[in-house]
């Protein structure tokens, strides 16, 4: 008699996703200082291990149990309490107080690191965390993103005043950060902010109604308002912190009218929030908010750009994991084809997300330590990454899900979840379009191509490549550049291509930072053949009905995941 689990749906719960990812470790050797690195490895391997196993499960349990409003206390009095279950209070110790990841950038201690962990620890370890919970993720990032708008901004009051708790690991005692910006007849449109600031015997209240805020019970927000008589548009408005609860430990006079009955991180709670006259703190300079809440909204997009990217990095460990083991007409469905081509094509985004996400978090802390050139190459990626990796994490979740077959469409799995988390990415911050405008924006207004496409010809410099491939890449960047330079100029400004100009620079910075990291690790070319692939198949033209004689010897070297030498790699 046959062995009954021969015949069950394989099951990767437990896995360690950090070793279940064969490239990121040493991907990490690449972009960390050595001491760092050696230090920080127990974490990724702990991270992993709780990604796998327990988060998951605390992800699922929460997911299915999303958070309530109670308005009153029992005998009437008004208590409004956003009640979260105990799986994503389990989800909040391990990502605010076990790794402290909102507050890794901003003081020494976490992680038992003497200094502020570099952003690529952060961001590496919430690649990891997301691929288990992604709900939770968003006030993580606006916590984080709003200490350090508060820091670069705030007066040294507000400062002192804050930062401590913000800044805590201590569940009882810490503060989370949420920010407030969406009106009904202001969403993308910013500058159609309708909120109202009146100072009002010295103290500066805010009346409005805030139509959409993620983590709406959060301690502190930054709020965009028009004081009385400023100019209209996004010049009008100065950006607020406002508190939930004022100095005496009374509530704040705002009020959360609902809960939102969302698609995806259902786990996390959003509201709609009445401003009734509520105590709030100047950031900045007046006139000067939309500037001002751009450094938090930035931080958000690229927490936006590593939530796909890990999204898609969870998809593929899975889809990898039920390929090799599932059989199915006497086969493996790895050793199928049809389903390694399409593993192949869920891998290309999935390692094209990550070496932007490693890079760009590798320029910001340069950028914050006062490089001018960082400062740039920031501007322009980080908008490209929320742009580009968001929208794939879409696809490469519906596929993940058909890998699974029928199981997928269940519940009980995980894939829903993350299909449905997967579409919040491309709305968030900014939908597709007005991100890509945005990248386009960073071209004319600040001059980031210029930047950029200089600092990815010293990147290809750094490369031993030989004289094919090095044409390749210089062929495609001169007729990027061109595109480029022609759509944001004074003559044409053209506005359809934006979304194809942002798209072939994602593609081409993700090559190049593929390809110079194959040649960091030295032993190990594959990332230099999946350079060669975003080439191929995203930035030049194709016969649909050709299909190159290398491509099953090509895609089984890729899905193996063990490393590739140089002449391989020169041959593929």
């Amino acid at each position: 008699m046959p062995n009954a689990t021969h015949r069950n749906i394989p099951d990767n719960w437990g896995h360690n996703a950090y070793h279940s990812d064969p490239g990121f470790s040493r991907l990490l050797d690449v972009y960390l200082p050595s001491p760092v690195r050696s230090h920080v490895e127990p974490w990724f391997v702990r991270m992993g291990e709780l990604a796998g196993g327990e988060l998951e499960t605390l992800a699922l349990d929460a997911d299915k149990n999303p958070p309530t409003l109670q308005l009153r206390a029992r005998n009437g009095a008004d208590a409004p309490l956003v009640k979260k279950h105990p799986s994503y209070r389990r989800l909040e110790h391990y990502a605010y107080s076990h790794f402290g990841l909102q507050v890794m950038s901003h003081r020494g201690g976490v992680l038992d690191w003497p200094e502020a962990m570099p952003p690529v620890v952060k961001y590496g370890l919430t690649f990891l965390y997301v691929q288990a919970e992604f709900g939770l993720c968003c006030p993580l990032s606006m916590t984080d993103s709003l200490t350090r708008t508060l820091r670069k901004f705030g007066s040294q009051e507000l400062v002192d005043r804050y930062l401590d708790r913000l800044t805590s690991q201590d569940s009882d005692y810490q503060y989370q950060g949420a920010m407030f910006m969406t009106e009904q007849d202001a969403g993308s449109d910013v500058g159609a902010v309708t909120t109202e600031a009146r100072c009002e015997d010295g103290v500066w209240r805010l009346y409005g109604d805030k139509w959409f805020c993620s983590n709406p019970d959060a301690d502190l927000a930054m709020v965009l308002a028009r004081p009385e008589n400023a100019e209209p548009g996004t010049r009008g408005l100065t950006l607020f912190l406002l508190p939930r609860r004022l100095e005496d430990g009374s509530l704040n006079r705002y009020r959360i009218l609902r809960l939102k009955d969302k698609l995806g991180t259902r786990s996390m709670a959003s509201g709609e929030i009445m401003l009734e006259g509520a105590e709030a703190y100047v950031v900045g300079e007046h006139g000067k908010g939309f500037k001002h809440m751009t450094d938090m909204i930035n931080m958000s997009r690229l927490s936006n750009g590593v939530r796909s990217a890990g999204l898609m990095r969870r998809t593929l460990n899975e889809s990898l994991f039920i390929a090799r083991n599932r059989m199915a007409f006497g086969r493996h469905l790895i050793d199928m084809p049809l389903m390694r081509r399409q593993l192949c094509k869920m891998m290309l985004p999935t390692e094209q997300a990550r070496s932007i996400m490693l890079h760009t978090a590798d320029c910001l802390q340069r950028a914050d330590a006062g490089d001018h050139e960082a400062a740039k190459l920031i501007r322009i990626l980080t908008p490209l990454i929320k742009f580009r990796s968001t929208r794939d994490a879409r696809r490469v979740a519906g596929d993940g899900m058909e890998v699974r077959g029928g199981c997928g469409y269940i519940e009980e799995w995980s894939d829903a979840r993350v299909l449905r988390d997967a579409h919040l990415g491309s709305i968030w911050e900014g939908t597709s379009n007005i991100v890509a405008l945005d990248v386009i924006r960073s071209i004319r207004r600040e001059g980031t191509l210029p930047v950029l496409h200089d600092y990815l010809q010293r990147c290809l410099d750094s490369i031993d490549l030989a004289q094919e491939e090095r044409q390749a890449f210089d062929t495609v960047l001169m007729r990027l550049k061109k595109v480029a330079e022609d759509v944001t100029s004074g003559e044409r400004n053209d506005e359809l291509e934006t979304r194809r100009v942002a798209s072939g620079l994602y593609h081409f910075a993700s090559a190049v930072f593929m390809a110079w990291e194959a040649s960091q690790l030295g032993d190990d070319w594959r990332r230099l053949v999946l350079a060669k692939l975003v080439l191929r198949y995203r930035l030049s033209a194709q016969d649909p009905l050709e299909s190159p004689a290398e491509e099953p010897v090509l895609i089984e070297m890729l899905l193996a995941e063990t490393p590739i030498s140089r002449e391989s790699a020169k041959r593929l």
